[in-house]
């Protein structure tokens, strides 16, 4: 007999942990969470012991702790993108004391090697996410994300979860060595966080779901063998394996919400539908909202919604991943199987049957239909090429590329008028880019990172807001980078609330729907996983 794993909870305060590692003693556990909506800071546990105390290090997220008893960290941290910050990366002894120490801007997730004189960082480039090891020598890179960075025991490889989607936390498992050499041994996962090698090196340890966000931890090894090692209700996200054996890991209760205010109503609505309802669009009246369910309520290939912004009851239309109403509101884009084999796919909001797209040789990651209804916009890739813009219209007919390889457009950025477009460059600055053809104008005023365009008003500004909490929606002006505020969002209960998803707004500004991801945490020892 077997007995099962055992799981001793550390924190029981109300938020998010970000991430958490066994220092070098074996006993004293370092994490960084956000409490009770404050902001993020490191906190210092045992496991016998229910008390956390500050470490010291206020708004810096741990990133790894070397065998040396030196911490990586990442300080000035901001959020740029869904499941992703990026920060200023500084180390600091774990005895405390003295001020961090400064090593590289713009890092998202950073390991330590063995012997505590390599980090392994994952940084982006232009208009592509890399993996170096050491830092500044390039492993690995890639036009979607790469996260949960973990160097083996031995120093020679590097295993991390490999996203191919931007903005999704769906993917595989892989590991690449000091000369690129890359491979990935695991399934695709519809979410997969938290990864750590065990101690002999023999396996990867990782927390995943085929479905949804509960997540297990599952065990693979370099040739592709794999084995589940724990189920929990709720989702597990795997932190740290001490080298006896003790298993760190996060126990997450995630859901995303949806908030609307349409017209002159006193305050806004709460439409959530199940348990990770994004908002879309928003039709111009500010009466149908599109949006989608991914998490364990939408099932494995995600579902389709729209929902008249009374309260009514909310409409299935089918499988994937939404992308846009069409201005009249009978149509609807979706992208299904977009972690797999992506097809674009057009549900009716009535009656009538679905209308699936050929692939052209390309894989869509995202599209919308422009202001004139009769055509689509897509960020979209051939194999082996990078991703681009290009049109096609709604009736039929081939796709055509609008802008080379490294632009890529944002949801309701059109301009009303069908023109022109706001895009992000390969040097991952903003531009409006004349659908018709000619250079791309630069966008003043707005950050290349942490910032997003939102759509157009009716007066032809850009909406533009930063992904952290609370979210300042601002008007600005695109010729002269002028800002006016419109509006800032932040539920009345922010505990747990991670950086903003979607805010979708009519043009007129008379009405608004808005995501955000809320994700209550708790910090368990287990014992007994083999």
């Amino acid at each position: 007999f077997v007995p099962p794993p055992s799981f001793t909870q550390l924190t029981f305060r109300r938020g998010h942990i970000q991430s958490a590692r066994f220092a070098p003693d074996g006993q004293t556990i370092l994490y960084s969470a956000a409490w009770e909506g404050k902001p993020i800071e490191i906190f210092a546990s045992r496991s016998e012991s229910p008390e956390s105390r500050a470490f010291g290090v206020a708004g810096a997220d741990l990133l790894g702790i070397s065998s040396t008893g030196e911490l990586a960290l990442s300080i000035n941290n901001r959020a740029i993108g869904a499941f992703t910050q990026t920060g200023t990366l500084a180390r600091v002894s774990v005895a405390g004391g003295s001020a961090p120490r400064e090593i590289q801007e713009d890092v998202l997730w950073a390991d330590w090697s063995p012997d505590g004189k390599d980090l392994a960082v994952v940084r982006n480039v232009g208009a592509k996410q890399r993996l170096e090891y050491p830092l500044g020598k390039v492993v690995y890179e890639t036009e979607g994300w790469i996260s949960h960075p973990r160097v083996s025991p031995g120093g020679g490889e590097v295993a991390f979860a490999d996203h191919p989607i931007e903005g999704d936390d769906g993917g595989v498992l892989s590991i690449v060595d000091r000369d690129g050499k890359k491979h990935s041994p695991s399934a695709t996962f519809a979410s997969l966080q938290g990864v750590a090698w065990r101690p002999d090196g023999r396996e990867v340890w990782f927390s995943a779901a085929t479905v949804g966000f509960n997540r297990a931890l599952h065990a693979v090894t370099p040739g592709g063998g794999h084995r589940v090692l724990a189920r929990s209700t709720g989702g597990l996200v795997l932190q740290d394996v001490a080298k006896d054996g003790r298993v760190l890991v996060t126990q997450q209760k995630s859901r995303q919400e949806l908030l609307v205010r349409i017209g002159d109503e006193p305050k806004e609505r709460d439409l959530s539908w199940l348990d990770w309802s994004l908002a879309v669009d928003l039709s111009p009246d500010g009466r149908v909202l599109l949006f989608d369910e991914s998490g364990e309520g939408g099932g494995k290939g995600y579902s389709v919604y729209v929902r008249n912004t009374d309260g009514s009851p909310a409409t299935r239309l089918g499988e994937g991943s939404a992308q846009s109403l069409s201005p009249d509101g009978k149509w609807v884009l979706a992208i299904v199987a977009s972690t797999s084999d992506a097809r674009l796919v057009a549900y009716p909001t009535g009656a009538g049957q679905p209308r699936t797209f050929d692939k052209d040789g390309l894989t869509v990651q995202d599209a919308m239909f422009l202001p004139d209804g009769k055509r689509i916009l897509m960020n979209a890739n051939e194999d082996g090429r990078g991703v681009r813009i290009y049109l096609r219209d709604f009736a039929g007919g081939k796709p055509r590329a609008v802008t080379p390889e490294g632009y890529r457009a944002f949801p309701r950025t059109v301009s009303l008028d069908s023109r022109s477009v706001v895009v992000r460059g390969p040097d991952r600055r903003f531009y409006v880019y004349a659908l018709d053809g000619g250079e791309p104008r630069p966008l003043p005023g707005i950050a290349s990172d942490g910032e997003l365009p939102r759509g157009w008003s009716a007066d032809g500004r850009l909406y533009v807001s930063g992904r952290g909490v609370p979210a300042r929606l601002e008007l600005m002006d695109v010729s002269t980078g002028k800002r006016e505020f419109w509006k800032e969002f932040l539920p009345a209960d922010s505990a747990g609330v991670t950086p903003f998803g979607a805010i979708r707004m009519t043009p007129d500004g008379k009405s608004y729907a808005y995501s955000f991801l809320r994700v209550l945490a708790e910090l368990f020892v287990v014992e007994g996983i083999r």
